[in-house]
Order: C-alpha cells, then structure tokens, then sequence
C-alpha cells in the first residue's frame, strides 16, 4: 500500500470555537446546500454550550477547503451572514454543521423578533446553568445574556454593574471558558468530490452519506436551478411508465454521458465546469432518451418496471443509446435486444466498473455511427453453468432467468391460460415461481438444500398451481394433470415452461440429475435464440393492473455504486 502524502494526512488542528463562529459570521466558512437545516431541540443547545463552559470535548468538525463555488446558506440557525467577497478557495463546513450552528445562535442572536426564539439565552450563576428565557425583559441580576459573550467590553460591562459580587469570579471564569475553548478542526485539501463523500460517510456524526449528487447539486446550484429538482422531474416524466424509481445517482450517470462526459463518477465531477447551458441541455436530451429507453425496455424486452432490470446500472446505457439513436431502425432493434440478452444472461453489469463504462460509451458510439454492426462489448457466451446457480429471490441471476422464462411466454400447467409475466415480473410475486422438483421432495430423498435450490429447477406457475403441487415429486402431480386433461397437453404446456421432452421424461422417471442436465441446455437454446434472433417474445407484454402497479411503486430501484 503506498502511503499518503503529506498533505492530505488530514491531521487535524485545533482552533478556537469563537474564532470559527466568526468565520462563519464573516462567511470565510460557509455552509453548502447539502447540509440540513438546524434541527437541535432546546435541551441540546443547553447541553452543548454547558460542555463548552466545563471545558468537555465537543468532537472534531470537518471542513472541506475547495475552489469549487458551492451555492450555501446566507443564514445559520435563522441568523444572517455576511456574504465573503470572492475568493480562489472557500471552507465549507461538512460536519459540525448543528453544533457550530448552536455557537453562533448563542454568540450572535439579537434580541428581535420572537422572544421566544431558541437564541434567547442566559446563564444563570445562581443556578449554574444555561437557560431559555421567552421575552424580552431585562433578565434578574444573577443571570446574564450569552450573546454578550461575543462583546466583551459589554460583557464585562454588564457584569460590573448589573451582577452580585459573589459572581464576580464565575462570571470571568465562563467568559474565558469560552474564548479559550478549542476544538479539533479537519480541513480537506486537494480532495475530489468522489473523496470528500467517502471520507463524510466514514466520520460525520449522523452516520448521512453524502452523495456525489449533492454535492454536484451544491455546486451548479442557481437561485433558478436545483440539480436534484431536475433529476425529480425526470423522474416523474417516467413514473407515468411506472419507471420512476429510479436512483439519483443513475439518472446523473445517464446526464454525464450526455453532456459528453461519461459514466463513471470521476466525469460526473466534471460536469460544474461544462457551463450551465450545456448541463441544462444534457438534463433535457436525457429525458427524451429515457422515455424511449423505457418504452424499448417494456415492448423489447418485457420488463415492466425498472425492478425487474437485473442491474439498475444498465438503464443508463440503454438511456445513452437512445439519446445517440433516437429512432432506431429494425436492423439496431435487433442489435439492441441482442446485445440486452448478452450483457443480462453474461453478467456483465456484475461489477460495473470504470473501465466497462468507458468501454460501454465508446462501443454505443461506434454503433450510432454505423462503425460496428452491433454494440460490441466483451461478454462470455452463455453455458449450462448460468442455471446450476442457486435460486435466491431478488438477485440479479435470479431477475435474468426471469425475464429468460418470462420472454418465452408460458402458461399454466393446469388451466393453460397465459401466465401474467408482467404482474410477476413487477414485483416480489414469488408464489408464481416453483421448484419443479419440490424442495421438501428432494430433501427426504437425501439431497442437501444447495443442491435442490438452483435455477434450472425453477418453472413460473401461478399461485393456484403453485399451491396445488405443494411438496409433491413431480412424478406424482405431473400424472395426475395428465390423467385429467393428456399427455399431450401437460408436454406442450410444459414446452412454454422451457421443459423440454428430454426432461419430462427424467421427471417421470424421478430422476433429479437428468433433468437439471436436460433442462439445462434447453435453457441454453433459448438463451442462444434470444440472443441470436434479438427478440423478446412475440407476444407484447402484459399489462400491468392495479395490485401490480402497486407492487412496482413499493420498490425503488438504486444505482448499483461500483464506480470505486
């Protein structure tokens, strides 16, 4: 491991708390617009300041020393601040942000407004305590105002005339308590976005990450402009196609590449110095793409909403395609559906790093401009090995083999009506997804659990079938349907299913192992078709109903953030 420079060892320093409240107040450190407003309640105020005047530590404050211009606050804890004039370099508070809040409330609230407000304090020596007072009126002589802390001609003053001279001594002892206290102090220097993002997530003390977005946001911010605004509103724009939930971080990956930048977070901190014109322009050709995006998704490819995507992340070169080929033709229709199925069924989105997405950017131009005939990326060919993967619900392989089984169009074993993928793939409907050899059957046989779990044991069922089979080996349910309806039938049924001959006969005969290996390379052949032939499924996808929509809106998909 190569060690850190010398400047950035982040070594903090201690500095005085009057002295930083006054740089605040003065706005040489402000506070960018990803921070929280203040939120401390009274008893935390009373207890901060009674910490400082018994010298308690306070914990460290973490600023960030930067030449970006963040937009920030004119106001701390309802306190106006001078605005700094412009300067190469500006600190901006991180974490602190409540406490430092608390400090200049204390030293700089004048008595205006409401009486009530939570500046409005006092220390009283007779008590020797912090208090709230709630008017204006002049305060009993044991006690004094805290805001005279910041004057102390005034203070000193006040405490002459106005206090007992038995409190004469723990009236200067609180006034040098106070000027006098320190507190440790990080400052960031030479620190990227991507940086100064992990180090908040690992120190501050709310346990908040802090996003690139929010920081980016800050920077570009405009008293007519909020980045993540623009980001909600394309989000809005594809919640009408129940795409909606979709992580911030992705679509700022998608406005990235369209701006000219790319995907990886090292382009996104690039995009406050694109100018605020072009950044609205990648904004605005970034939503017309992902309309497109999502309707090529729905139709092509069947995936009714952006859960059902095996990784998030792919969403936004499907956006970036779209933005280059606004109206493919057939032929880049076909291309695109196969190169879905390859990078899906490949897992290639598994991981995706910085080098795929600038692999990614570059073969998506290659195909706008009729370089390549199709997007050329570099993803393994599929193999029986995809399916002997373990079946566990919500995972990428287990969503890809979904859309795998999905795009075949199955139907019922027992009633033969149409399995409604789309209701199945818009959520956690995992009572239409079935082992065909029941696990309980497998596991009184002596197999281990593992090995009973796996993906090519899985067929999509609806409820009621699912339900009817219970635990039973297929040798026993399979001849029972076919005494009711024949043979015949159950086979073609189960032809839609992606059970082959091959493998109804090893389930007849109760035998696990062929059928896996029977099942698997019928799996294959599919996969191969699909990836082959670019298409989907020739019947157009389900319609999502109600109970579906509501399954859909109840998870959001998130940006997969490999980008390390």
């Amino acid at each position: 491991m190569s060690p850190i420079p010398h400047e950035r060892a982040y070594r903090p320093q201690l500095e005085k708390i009057t002295e930083l409240a006054s740089r605040v107040r003065t706005g040489e450190i402000r506070l960018p617009k990803f921070q929280r407003q203040f939120v401390w309640k009274g008893h935390q105020v009373l207890d901060l300041l009674d910490s400082i005047s018994r010298n308690y530590p306070i914990g460290s404050l973490l600023l960030w020393d930067s030449e970006l211009r963040l937009a920030s606050d004119h106001d701390i804890a309802g306190i106006e601040i001078d605005q700094a004039p412009n300067r190469e370099r500006t600190a901006y508070l991180l974490d602190g942000c409540q406490r430092l809040s608390t400090i200049c409330g204390a030293l700089y609230w004048e008595p205006k407004g409401d009486p009530k407000s939570l500046w409005n304090l006092v220390y009283d020596f007779e008590e020797e305590r912090f208090a709230h007072r709630k008017d204006f009126d002049e305060p009993p002589a044991h006690q004094i105002p805290l805001r005279l802390l910041a004057q102390p001609y005034q203070y000193a003053k006040w405490a002459s005339k106005r206090l007992p001279d038995e409190f004469e001594e723990a009236a200067g002892q609180l006034f040098d308590n106070f000027a006098n206290y320190e507190t440790s102090v990080v400052t960031l220097k030479t620190a990227s976005i991507t940086e100064v993002g992990r180090i908040f997530e690992r120190v501050n003390t709310r346990g908040t990450p802090l996003t690139a977005v929010q920081v980016i946001r800050a920077v570009t911010w405009r008293s007519d402009f909020d980045l993540l605004d623009a980001i909600d509103g394309v989000r809005d724009v594809l919640a009408a196609k129940n795409y909606g939930l979709i992580d911030q971080m992705l679509l700022l990956r998608a406005i990235s590449a369209a701006a000219g930048l790319g995907f990886a977070k090292s382009d996104m901190e690039q995009l406050p110095s694109i100018g605020h014109e072009r950044l609205l322009a990648a904004i605005e050709e970034t939503e017309e793409a992902a309309k497109k995006a999502v309707d090529f998704l729905t139709t092509e490819i069947g995936t009714p909403t952006a859960a059902a995507l095996p990784h998030a992340n792919q969403l936004a070169v499907v956006i970036e395609i779209f933005r280059q080929i606004p109206r493919p033709n057939g032929k880049q229709f076909a291309q695109l559906r196969s190169w879905f199925w390859r990078t899906v069924l490949g897992g290639y989105y598994e991981g995706w790093n910085p080098r795929k997405m600038a692999a990614d950017l570059a073969a998506v131009t290659a195909f706008a401009k009729g370089e390549t005939k199709g997007i050329e990326v570099d993803v393994p060919p599929p193999s029986t090995r995809l399916w002997a993967g373990r079946y566990d619900r919500g995972t990428a392989p287990q969503k890809a083999f979904a859309l795998m089984l999905a795009a075949r169009g199955p139907v019922d074993l027992i009633t033969g009506a149409a399995i409604d993928v789309g209701k199945t793939l818009a959520g956690d409907n995992y009572m239409q997804f079935h082992h065909f050899f029941p696990k309980a059957a497998l596991l009184r046989d002596g197999l281990r659990f593992e090995q009973a779990n796996v993906l090519a044991n899985i067929i999509m069922l609806t409820a009621i079938s699912n339900q009817k089979f219970s635990d039973l080996p297929p040798s026993a349910y399979l001849k029972a349907e076919i005494d009711f309806s024949d043979e015949r039938t159950i086979r073609e049924r189960l032809d839609t299913c992606l059970v082959s001959a091959p493998a109804f006969d090893a389930a007849m005969r109760g035998d696990y192992k062929a059928f896996l290996a029977a099942r698997s390379e019928t799996l294959l052949d599919w996969a191969r078709d699909l990836i082959q032939r670019g298409l989907a499924t020739e019947a157009a996808p389900a319609e999502l109903d109600e109970e579906s929509l509501r399954l859909a809106n109840e998870v959001e998909v998130v940006d997969e953030d490999t980008d390390d």
